[in-house]
């Protein structure tokens, strides 16, 4: 059956790899793709999508309230991954994520209750739970985990979710929230930490590790988690939260050192850095119920297979990473 989907923040990392799977798998559906176009959007991330008949690319800011009306008119289903994400930025200045991740929410929400659409995906991160303590590795977050964010940026994203699950239970909205662990993979905006790493190793400096190198994440490869999105938007119940995690914990350490062995470097090329300020101790997710409810699981996660392939990706496109690095990825627009 025809759809017409509408992305937010498509031109992004998650969002960009989650456009073209739905293009791909669900060849018959209409994909229309929402970008600010800031720092880390780049239009490079679709050049090999944008001459498709079915995918459109409207370059626009989800607080525009009368273009976000107006667009919502004629779309079935929203993926909303749109969000300024970075912690170490939310730290700076939490305004601009206070402005996107929550009144840019809202707007989006109040549109797709006007319009009717059958189904409002709202894509959040594992961070709006905190932290679990190094020492009790049997923890993990489930959906009833309580919210407690440490960050600026979690804040913003916590309170988002909150908006979203108050449209579903207050209007009836068919809202649907997932909550995914670190992702990796190509194109990410080399401020994370992987293309960070490779990059600077690529250019024969150093890599900045936090602290003690303890804190510890559940890496998900971006294709598995964009797979399991489109299982939540198609079968994925209103008004329920799934958690999406590689099952792939690594502390920051065991990444750098992993990261060093495959680029042929010693751990001679790790500069340790002051911690961040309130840095989450570990993140671990519990997906068992996106597993037995959608039938979905990670299968592109897993390390070592998986670190190289995303290492031989940045080491293949310098390019890629260099016009980011000079900021040339907007210079050539994209859309309207």
């Amino acid at each position: 059956m025809s759809k017409h989907l509408l992305v937010t923040g498509g031109a992004g990392f998650i969002g960009s790899n989650f456009v073209r799977m739905a293009l791909a798998e669900r060849p018959n559906w209409r994909v229309t793709n929402l970008d600010a176009l800031t720092y880390s959007g780049n239009p490079d991330n679709l050049r090999d999508v944008e001459n498709n008949a079915n995918y459109r690319f409207v370059h626009g800011d989800i607080c525009d309230r009368e273009m976000v009306f107006e667009l919502m008119r004629d779309v079935d289903m929203v993926a909303h991954l749109a969000a300024e994400s970075h912690v170490d930025r939310s730290i700076a200045d939490s305004g601009p994520f206070i402005r996107s991740n929550v009144a840019g929410t809202q707007i989006l929400l109040d549109a797709a209750r006007t319009a009717g659409v059958e189904k409002f995906l709202h894509v959040s991160t594992d961070e709006v739970y905190g932290d679990l303590p190094l020492d009790k590795p049997e923890l993990k977050f489930t959906e009833h985990t309580p919210l407690a964010p440490s960050s600026p940026y979690s804040a913003s994203k916590a309170a988002s979710d909150l908006v979203a699950r108050a449209a579903h239970h207050t209007f009836g909205l068919p809202v649907v929230i997932t909550r995914c662990s670190n992702n990796f993979g190509p194109r990410q905006f080399p401020e994370k930490v992987i293309p960070l790493f490779v990059t600077n190793l690529l250019a024969g400096k150093k890599v900045p590790l936090y602290g003690d190198g303890r804190n510890v994440r559940d890496w998900l490869h971006v294709d598995d988690h964009c797979e399991a999105l489109l299982a939540a938007l198609e079968k994925g119940k209103s008004g329920e939260v799934y958690n999406i995690g590689g099952d792939n914990e690594r502390s920051n350490l065991e990444l750098t050192r992993s990261i060093l062995e495959i680029m042929g470097k010693d751990e001679s090329s790790i500069e340790r850095v002051a911690d961040r300020l309130g840095h989450d101790r570990r993140y671990a997710i519990d997906s068992s119920k996106i597993q037995h409810e959608l039938g979905w699981r990670p299968t592109r996660s897993a390390w070592p297979g998986a670190l190289e392939a995303t290492v031989a990706w940045y080491r293949d496109n310098r390019e890629w990473c260099e016009r980011i690095r000079r900021g040339e990825h907007h210079q050539a627009g994209a859309g309207t």
